[in-house]
């Protein structure tokens, strides 16, 4: 296999051809950063930063909601919170294309129906796997739940690091954002919003 053709399990065929262009571009990068794209180490880098950088990006290629279209209406009459809490994700950011690294907590308040558990990790995933901002993300995430489970209620709150603050710029290491997107009762209604923030340790 030469360096044109990558193995990528996310791939019907295995393999994922990485055009030149991209390689190119990644070479150029490697020779303005000062090092030199054609040493034995960097050889091969262009091929595994496109490789990398489409894995990175598979959100790109998918409708986060479509986790949410199977839902389930046999619940025993629950009808309290649902959440989802210490949810691990990675993204990047759109300004510096640098790591955003955190963990999340997802809850909604359930009026008809439920979903399977892993489709609300599933969606911030779909979201989380494009370049993004915190702010925009967690907003994502709690409207893609309104839309389409229709609850009483959603809350997201996504506490993460970023490597453009901590690794550049003002190099401030151990900072963390906090942001939070509430929607329906948990908006609207003050006890309902300390509940379910008690619940996720907040």
């Amino acid at each position: 296999m030469d360096s044109h053709e990558i193995a990528d399990p996310f791939s019907p065929e295995g393999k994922l051809p990485v055009p030149d262009d991209v390689q190119d571009a990644v070479r150029t990068l490697l020779r303005w950063a000062g090092d030199d794209p054609d040493r034995e180490g960097l050889r091969d880098t262009p091929a595994r930063v496109g490789r990398a950088w489409k894995e990175y990006c598979l959100g790109y290629g998918e409708d986060p909601a479509i986790h949410l279209s199977r839902v389930f209406e046999e619940v025993g009459g629950y009808d309290e919170v649902v959440l989802l809490k210490d949810i691990p994700f990675h993204s990047h950011c759109e300004h510096h294309m640098a790591p955003i690294i955190g963990k999340a907590a997802i809850a909604y308040l359930p009026k008809d129906h439920v979903v399977g558990i892993s489709k609300l990790a599933r969606v911030l995933h779909g979201f989380a796997r494009r370049l993004q901002i915190q702010e925009r993300l967690t907003a994502e995430v709690a409207q893609c739940i309104w839309d389409h489970l229709k609850p009483r209620g959603v809350a997201v709150v996504i506490e993460a690091s970023h490597a453009c603050m901590t690794a550049r710029g003002v190099r401030t290491p151990g900072v963390g954002m906090v942001t939070s997107q509430m929607m329906g009762v948990f908006l609207d209604d003050q006890r309902s919003r300390k509940e379910v923030l008690s619940l996720m340790g907040y």
